[in-house]
């Protein structure tokens, strides 16, 4: 009987649990220009011989851009890695080359049979045959050297001692890396990257709704909205505080039926302007403006003066509509039907949404697609670059792909942030297949353990697919820490905010520290933006220094003047005594930052505070002197520290030092 031929999946030199690989290399890492990637993997053979490894970055026209030799990781965990920057937007891959290291065993031989006194002139012998294969590929100076040590190390009338250590000389290693014999060279790869401007990782958020800023209440109850002319006039405080993203609610014509009123109620006056979320009227869909807000000029106005702030504005993308909305005339079957003839409307219990109509993607889903590019591009072609996705777990996850796909294929500037608080499987999924960033559940990981379990997943299992944005609080969202805290709870929850993630967010009234519940157990605000005007006075606040402003302000500049506080992979939990105590590094290039933080808004806490030193960059019994950047102050600082950190006056420290300096 034949046999079928066997064709194997591993290499002769096996390379396992490659990374960053997304299901397989099926789907797209994430990566954005300049950032620090760390690529690893397990590289092993059998037997005692040494294995070595490198990875090769692929540029988007699928040429070989670079080559970086990897490291082993520790002494016996066979665990290679090498950091690698992709310098351009694009489509890149990498590949991971691995092979026999006839140099390196011969190396290891040397070191350990030299000494012994065991086949010493053998061994040299050997090393001899290799500096001429060596040789053949080198650099003329690398021959030379490669001639010079081969005479010495051949020469029995020298110590092998000596010429041992002409071997070990570092001019020698590194001369016998760059030209390193390759014997049984495996490949595994290319596994696809995404690579994308920094923003899709590094940015500061702010939310406001325009239709607040310059409202203006009239004697008979009716109120005067604000406008983007209004709105424009809000924006170089926003700038001032260091936020670099301005995200609006939308900004779309509201349907009248069943349109809510203050507190969600179905009772609305006569002046309620509704809910934002509640798209479409006769004065059009997601491709209108509010009348209230301004003409389409006024709102490509409104954007260009942001972009002179360093300011990008940020758009809701909700697929919804009011019964107002003129799809529902046009498109009946873009929506679900219920038994009794009326179309359902959205849900999320114990919640109740009367006033929008969900979409049902599968009755049309070529239609549907059609009209969602154009719309987003129609956004796009009057200076949006970042759409924020509502809601989009309760969409297909297909359609979504190929949205993102089909338009980063013709602007891959643009990003999409999905506001999906749901399911874990879901959550992934979504990022898997193609949103750039997410909301995430930090708004619910207050305590110390729940904060290192869950930056510890994000900054290492979840980075190849997943960037977080961690938004402190949003007009659906008031977090029940933030209603007991008072201000101390605040100041630390943007703390934790602005540095621990490398993209974070504010809704308005955060400053002013909003903090009543519309009832005991509720995260939602009284009195919601979400269904009516609400003017803030600003100046008042500042003037009376009731406004976390300025603190905002000193965190956004330390995120801009520190690299470390821009990436997402580099942190490094260190051990506190205090289970109040939080204390983190981030490291990138001679930039370091180490964070210590109470979580406990109520009564100090102190403790020890133990530093991983060599993960800072130290040996372990050095000292190093920081700056910490909230007070100004200097300190000192040691494996084993000690610190009481009060609420009531420093919630925390940011400690500074450029290594090296």
């Amino acid at each position: 009987m034949a046999h079928k031929s066997f064709s194997s999946s591993i290499g002769r030199i096996p390379v396992l649990d490659i990374a960053p690989v997304v299901c397989g290399g099926t789907r797209l890492a994430k990566a954005v220009v300049d950032e620090t990637i760390t690529v690893s993997a397990t590289v092993f053979r059998e037997g005692h011989d040494e294995v070595a490894a490198e990875v090769v970055l692929i540029d988007p026209l699928g040429v070989d851009s670079a080559r970086i030799r990897m490291k082993q990781v520790g002494q016996g965990t066979d665990r290679f890695e090498a950091d690698v920057v992709f310098p351009t937007i694009g489509s890149w891959s990498f590949r991971i080359e691995a092979w026999s290291d006839v140099i390196g065993t011969w190396l290891h031989h040397v070191h350990v049979k030299i000494p012994a006194g065991v086949d010493q002139e053998l061994e040299f012998a050997e090393g001899a045959l290799l500096l001429d294969a060596a040789s053949l590929t080198a650099s003329p100076q690398d021959r030379a050297l490669f001639a010079a040590l081969k005479k010495d190390i051949l020469n029995d009338k020298l110590d092998p001692g000596h010429r041992l250590e002409r071997v070990e000389a570092q001019t020698v290693q590194d001369a016998l890396l760059r030209n390193t014999i390759r014997e049984l060279t495996s490949t595994y790869g290319p596994y696809p990257v995404k690579v994308e401007r920094t923003r899709a990782l590094f940015g500061s958020w702010y939310e406001f709704f325009p239709r607040s800023e310059g409202a203006v209440k009239n004697k008979d109850g009716s109120w005067k909205s604000g406008t983007f002319k209004t709105a424009t006039k809000r924006l170089p405080a926003v700038a001032d505080m260091g936020f670099d993203v301005l995200y609006l609610p939308p900004i779309h014509p509201i349907g009248k039926a069943f349109r809510k009123g203050p507190n969600n109620t179905m009772t609305p006056g006569p002046h309620d302007p509704g809910s934002p979320w509640a798209i479409g009227s006769a004065d059009g869909g997601h491709d209108a403006i509010h009348p209230d807000l301004g003409t389409e000029k006024d709102f490509v106005s409104f954007v260009k003066e942001a972009n002179k702030l360093g300011i990008e504005i940020a758009m809701d993308l909700a697929l919804q509509a009011s019964p107002d909305h003129p799809w529902v005339t046009t498109h009946p079957e873009w929506f679900t039907t219920r038994a009794d003839g009326t179309i359902a409307y959205a849900e999320n219990p114990p919640k109740k949404y009367q006033d929008i109509y969900p979409i049902n993607f599968d009755n049309d889903p070529e239609g549907i697609f059609s009209e969602v590019d154009r719309i987003v591009r129609h956004w796009m072609a009057l200076g949006v670059r970042i759409f924020r996705v509502d809601n989009p777990h309760t969409k297909p996850v297909a359609f979504w792909e190929r949205l993102i796909a089909g338009i980063n294929v013709t602007d891959p500037d643009v990003f999409f942030l999905a506001e999906a608080f749901t399911r874990p499987a879901m959550t992934r999924a979504l990022a898997e297949v193609g949103f750039q960033q997410s909301y995430t559940y930090f708004t619910w990981r207050n305590s110390k353990w729940e904060i290192e379990e869950y930056l510890t997943f994000l900054s290492k299992e979840a980075s190849a697919y997943f960037r977080p944005n961690f938004f402190v609080n949003t007009p659906d969202i008031l977090p029940e820490y933030l209603q007991l805290g008072g201000p101390n709870a605040f100041a630390i929850r943007a703390l934790l905010g602005a540095t621990l993630s490398p993209t974070w967010g504010v809704y308005a009234g955060f400053e002013l520290f909003e903090y009543v519940a519309i009832r005991a157990g509720a995260e939602e605000y009284l009195d919601s933006e979400k269904y009516e005007y609400r003017p803030r006075d600003w100046d008042t606040a500042a003037k009376k220094g009731a406004t976390l402003a300025p603190f905002i302000t000193k965190l956004n500049a330390l995120r801009n003047a520190h690299p470390a506080l821009q990436q997402l992979r580099n942190i490094t939990f260190h051990r506190t005594d205090s289970d109040a105590m939080v204390c983190y590094s981030k490291r990138s290039g001679d930039d370091l930052v180490i964070v210590l933080v109470t979580v406990d808004p109520a009564i100090p806490r102190d403790g020890g505070v133990h530093l991983d030193m060599p993960a800072l960059g130290f040996d372990w019994h050095e000292a190093i002197t920081v700056k910490d950047e909230l007070s100004g102050k200097p300190f000192t600082l040691h494996e084993h520290n000690h610190f009481t950190l009060d609420p009531h006056g420093a919630c925390g420290y940011v400690f500074t030092i450029r290594k090296g300096k």
